[in-house]
């Protein structure tokens, strides 16, 4: 029988609430103040807990946190009287399997707890999980249209997702923070299709290499003359994305000029084409992305602060691929797939080798790096299973030398200097090489071959230098 902990003051909406749970085949306890709930939590077993947002001694967000503290899997559901969307925000981004509000509806209750109770059971892949045989992953694979993308199980990956289905139906503008290749607009188009905007148009715009005359044209349009090389009136990205939604990726690179004309038409839902005279009315939903904090941004004064503030409704930060160990086979099968699709080829699948090395590789390009590998290693696949020989060297050799894929981004790996014991000239000079050496390697990941193009010596001359330092 699975166990509820209900954690209200409200003693009668305790009451209620085990009744009607109690009718349904679960068993309940209460705990009538925050406190008296995380006591009960600590001393017992509990499957689901639900717990209200105004308590008498502490608030919903302080529990979740401190049962989250002594169980990291918890599900917690909130109950809120409060049912704007700010209360909603907090409490998932804080770690909340999801929210309910008051009035209470049975079904809905009793929805959310199943929901929970299913995520439960389904369990998730350990990282430490031995790779699934070859022969095993192409029976599982599904076949998968072109215009479909996978939803991972990495822990992250489903929080990642459960913040978008929570602030896709309203028209907050949003920030995607995320490295290079983490599939922003990927993200940005989910949020599209689950809106009520979703039958309008999505438009993506690059900023990341327009100038300021370029950014202006493109994002407000032009008409014909208004500048050399201006043969023609032209619609703008606001234009096109009119009822619908604006991707704009690396925004952080607009110049101030181009911020405080977007600044303007956000606020008055206006704007005028470059060299034109006619204000035009524009409804659109605004989703931005940077791979940098764009609030580091405004306080260097490279991005204006109240554009920050009107972008800045919600933010969702993408997890990089070497956080979500879980999803990196299904994403092999997901990327072979597509690779088997364009290619008209029939790859099998990846042998246990290939499979492993996936595995412990940082994957600093994260899936648009993965996809371009397994693409290529499709393209010089025969047939049969995809091995060591078809993938990219620095992929193969990535454990050679450093860290591996998870400890790359430890803070307890330790790298010791050449061993010298004399202090003299020659010495100093080698040892500034190794730091040299080194100080590289962990700017690139510990990719060797791009390593040796920084450092402007080949390969062979790297791989002999590392071996001479190590012990």
């Amino acid at each position: 029988m699975k166990r509820i902990l209900i954690i209200d003051d409200d003693m009668d909406m305790c009451n209620l609430l085990s009744r009607f749970l109690g009718k349904k085949g679960f068993e309940t306890e209460a705990g009538h103040s925050g406190n008296k709930g995380i006591a009960k939590f600590k001393e017992s077993k509990f499957d689901v807990v639900l717990c209200d947002f105004r308590l008498g001694d502490k608030e919903g967000r302080e529990v979740l946190k401190e049962i989250k503290q002594i169980d990291p899997y918890a599900i917690v559901i909130i109950i809120t009287g409060y049912s704007d969307i700010k209360t909603a925000v907090d409490v998932i981004k804080a770690g909340a399997f999801d929210y309910i509000t008051k009035p209470l509806i049975p079904e809905e209750v009793l929805n959310v707890i199943g929901r929970a109770l299913q995520q439960q059971a389904s369990g998730d892949v350990s990282a430490t999980d031995s790779p699934r045989p070859a022969a095993a992953q192409t029976a599982k694979r599904k076949s998968y249209t072109e215009d479909e993308f996978l939803v991972g199980q990495a822990p992250s990956t489903k929080e990642l997702y459960r913040q978008i289905e929570l602030v896709a139906p309203t028209n907050y503008s949003i920030i995607l923070y995320g490295e290079s290749g983490t599939g922003k607009e990927v993200i940005a188009r989910t949020v599209h299709q689950l809106s009520a905007r979703k039958d309008k148009p999505f438009i993506a715009m690059d900023c990341g290499t327009l100038s300021k005359e370029l950014a202006g044209s493109e994002l407000f349009g032009h008409m014909k003359g208004a500048f050399t090389g201006a043969l023609a009136d032209k619609e703008g990205h606001f234009e096109l994305a009119n009822g619908g939604t604006l991707f704009l990726d690396e925004v952080a690179n607009l110049s101030v000029e181009i911020q405080a004309a977007l600044l303007r038409v956000i606020q008055e839902r206006k704007f005028k084409r470059v060299g034109g005279v006619k204000e035009m009315d524009v409804d659109v939903r605004i989703i931005v992305a940077s791979n940098e904090n764009l609030q580091d941004s405004y306080r260097k004064g490279r991005f204006r602060e109240d554009l920050f503030h009107r972008f800045n409704e919600f933010s969702i930060v993408l997890p990089a691929l070497r956080y979500r160990k879980e999803d990196i086979l299904p994403f092999a099968d997901f990327f072979l797939a597509k690779a088997n699709k364009e290619l008209n080829k029939e790859v099998e699948g990846f042998d246990a080798e290939v499979m492993q090395i996936f595995m412990n590789y940082s994957w600093p390009g994260n899936l648009r790096e993965f996809r371009n590998v397994i693409r290529r290693a499709a393209l010089l696949t025969s047939g049969g299973l995809i091995n060591t020989r078809v993938l990219p060297p620095e992929i193969v050799d990535s454990n050679a030398f450093g860290p591996s894929a998870s400890d790359a981004y430890s803070p307890t790996v330790q790298h010791h200097p050449v061993a010298h014991k004399e202090t003299d000239l020659k010495n100093a000079a080698a040892q500034a090489e190794y730091d040299t050496i080194m100080n590289v390697l962990k700017q690139v990941n510990y990719n060797k071959s791009r390593a040796a193009e920084i450092l402007k010596i080949d390969r062979k001359t790297l791989y002999n230098k590392i071996k001479s330092y190590q012990p």
